[in-house]
């Protein structure tokens, strides 16, 4: 019995016309997915794998790599680096440090398919080329040690975005998983993102309580973002924008990346089409401007059916086309509106 692909059933319900034109748009786009965890797969050290998975090859493990970049139109790709695996880990600066250090030796190892960067000038210039582009973020505040001049070395080494939090609490704020105290931004946290406004860095508040993220709403000028949450109405997941959030980041100018992890699109089984539904609810509630994509690739372990990778990508814009989505907002959500947020950051 042949084996029917999610690509091939989508194609039946696009017409031939709508197929050229959802492949024209998704490869005129510059496509950005604002959070992977793909890093931690290429530290042997850390998990006592005898072969980490290598940037530069296509794997048939885990979600991204960079042929599976090039093949789904992925142009602008943030890694993140995450530590917090337990509350209070003292090793996380080292885990970090590690990171970068990976980060780096992948791009040198892979640079001509793929280029850091940190700024969209530099993002635009490798889409120009041919080349994916890869911004590095930190999922929270752990390694930095509660030291604001850790920070300041963290922007000299290239990184560009930062939650304060994964699920833990630290001192900036509190996580999900410390949500029952109902706090607000420590005196510390208030000090970081006024230095955070002064760098140029892009405030990520995915994971961060519901509590601290109304404070950060309170305080904050200007933009910021979830890198990796949906719609909490559309999909009742703690992790998910409630409506009244969703306005507070269109309110700032920001955007919220969709996170591909199937608890947070749907309780009765995830697909591409129920994840586009939260980008209708979404557009529908906010408009077009601040929604893009975070997949959460290598941080999830089953992926939605028709998004089982990162070549996958194209299967979105096959969604948006068929739901009638004008060109230009499809090329807002796959990563033009990112690409906004990041222009009036970064410096």
């Amino acid at each position: 019995m042949d084996v029917v692909t999610f690509e091939e059933i989508v194609m039946v319900k696009l017409s031939k016309r709508q197929e050229a034109e959802a492949m024209r748009i998704h490869g005129e786009a510059l496509v950005v997915d604002t959070h992977c965890d793909t890093l931690m797969e290429f530290m042997p050290q850390r998990y006592g794998q005898s072969a980490a998975r290598k940037l530069g090859q296509r794997s048939d493990k885990g979600h991204l790599d960079l042929p599976r970049m090039k093949e789904g139109g992925v142009d602008c790709q943030t890694f993140a680096m995450y530590t917090g695996r337990r509350e209070g880990q003292s090793d996380a600066l080292l885990i970090a440090m590690q990171m970068t250090d990976i980060f780096y030796r992948e791009m040198e190892e892979n640079e001509e398919g793929i280029v850091p960067v940190t700024s969209v000038r530099e993002i635009l210039a490798a889409k120009e080329v041919g080349k994916c582009s890869g911004l590095l973020s930190i999922e929270g505040g752990e390694p930095l040690m509660g030291d604001l001049g850790v920070l300041r070395n963290f922007y000299k080494l290239g990184i560009r975005m930062l939650s304060f939090t994964w699920n833990w609490r630290t001192p900036f704020a509190d996580g999900q998983a410390a949500s029952r105290t109902e706090s607000k931004l420590t005196d510390l946290g208030l000090k970081a993102i006024e230095e955070m406004d002064r760098l140029g860095m892009v405030l990520d508040t995915s994971h961060i309580s519901d509590t601290c993220f109304w404070d950060i709403a309170d305080v904050k000028k200007g933009p910021f973002i979830a890198s990796h949450s949906n719609s909490r109405v559309v999909c009742d997941h703690k992790r998910n924008l409630t409506d009244d959030m969703l306005q507070a980041l269109a309110d700032h100018g920001g955007v919220t990346g969709m996170n591909f992890a199937p608890d947070f699109i749907s309780k009765e089984g995830a697909t591409v089409e129920k994840l586009v539904d939260h980008i209708d609810y979404i557009v529908k509630r906010i408009g077009p401007d601040h929604v893009g994509l975070g997949s959460d690739f290598d941080g999830i372990e089953t992926p939605p059916v028709g998004l089982e990778d990162a070549s996958k990508m194209p299967n979105i814009t096959r969604e948006l086309v068929r739901r009638g989505y004008a060109e230009e907002d499809i090329k807002k959500i796959l990563g033009g509106n990112h690409l906004r947020v990041l222009g009036q950051i970064l410096k």
